[in-house]
């Protein structure tokens, strides 16, 4: 029970037996053309995006950091690449849709690099270094599209969205490279126990030889290319691009799933296999209210009841403060009973 995944695993069980018990088939999985489809499936693939964003968000907060701009991000990168397909002639050549992809993921490292130029250089605090791009990249999205959704019709985009690969959504196995790559570099390496000693002691990490600015860089590079990945998922799924709705509160969604992995705001030590589960926590949650029939209007106050819920339980201190509630009310008692008798 004290290890970090323990609580987590418990909520994502408990939504899915929650599911179960409501819809018989939640679990049933069937096949079409070559690939498999139903609402495990589903999770999986509509919560890649997330998860990709919260891998980023991830080592952000390791360095006692905060990426509100994650969501604007994820508008622009899936702008770009979809403007850029658009003014083809032929939609569907691979190199056309190269050359958008490319694009639009240097675009996304060059958004992330100036994020922790403002942090790391200038001395801005997170917070507000990320929210100005997050005003104003909404804004860039949309100048973009000019205001518009685009559409296109490209096979070869819609892949990295909506494809399937040995009868898995493609989109799954971007989000298992992505984590393994991240897992190897901060397990693997020197990195990881850099980016834990610039969220603990910025200063004593930078007395002893770490170069705390580079560090803080990097993560912000590397968020920046996990939001502009997300993009592509999420504009290739649907074929198209809305500037002023797709990754809309994504920053929101990927701070909490970091929270509930067990990655605390305050930096230091990071867990990026309970991101990964907190952002299944999130999409379940939001199937499940989709699932049950919840009405759009109180979706949101209903996600965010559960995610409180989730965040007290996993808490250690909130359940020591019941704990001793409970026995400071039953020895009372006990001790009532002992004197009659």
């Amino acid at each position: 029970m004290k290890h970090h995944l323990f609580w987590p695993l418990v909520v994502l069980a408990l939504l899915l037996l929650f599911n179960l018990l409501y819809d018989p088939s939640f679990f049933a999985i069937k096949v079409r053309d070559g690939n498999l489809y139903g609402s495990l499936i589903d999770i999986l693939n509509f919560g890649a995006p997330l998860m990709l964003v919260s891998i980023g968000m991830t080592l952000v907060i390791a360095t006692k950091g905060i990426d509100l701009s994650v969501g604007s991000i994820v508008a622009i990168t899936g702008a770009m690449a979809c403007l850029t397909i658009s003014r083809g002639e032929d939609q569907s050549a691979l190199g056309l849709v190269l050359m958008a992809v490319g694009l639009s993921l240097a675009l996304a490292v060059a958004l992330g690099l100036w994020n922790g130029f403002l942090v790391a250089g200038a001395g801005i605090q997170p917070i507000i270094a990320t929210l100005i791009l997050m005003v104003a990249g909404r804004g860039v999205a949309q100048l973009i599209t000019g205001g518009q959704i685009i559409t296109i019709s490209s096979d070869k985009y819609k892949y990295i969205g909506a494809g399937g690969l040995f009868t898995l959504p493609f989109s799954i196995f971007i989000v298992f490279v992505v984590f393994a790559v991240a897992m190897l570099l901060t397990r693997k390496t020197a990195i990881g126990l850099f980016i834990e000693s610039v969220g603990n002691k910025p200063v004593a990490s930078r007395l002893s030889g770490i170069r705390s600015s580079a560090v803080t860089i990097a993560v912000y590079l590397f968020c920046g290319l996990c939001a502009g990945i997300a993009g592509l998922i999420l504009s290739g799924n649907v074929s198209s691009a809305d500037g002023n709705n797709a990754g809309l509160w994504y920053e929101l969604d990927a701070i909490l799933a970091v929270v509930i992995g067990g990655t605390s705001l305050n930096g230091g030590r990071f867990y990026l296999g309970g991101t990964v589960i907190g952002a299944l926590i999130i999409q379940t949650l939001t199937t499940t209210i989709y699932l049950t029939g919840v009405p759009p209007e109180i979706t949101l106050v209903v996600k965010a009841f559960v995610v409180l819920l989730v965040c007290l339980v996993q808490s250690e201190s909130f359940r020591k403060s019941l704990v001793y509630r409970f026995k400071t009310r039953r020895y009372p008692a006990e001790k009532e009973v002992k004197h009659h008798a």
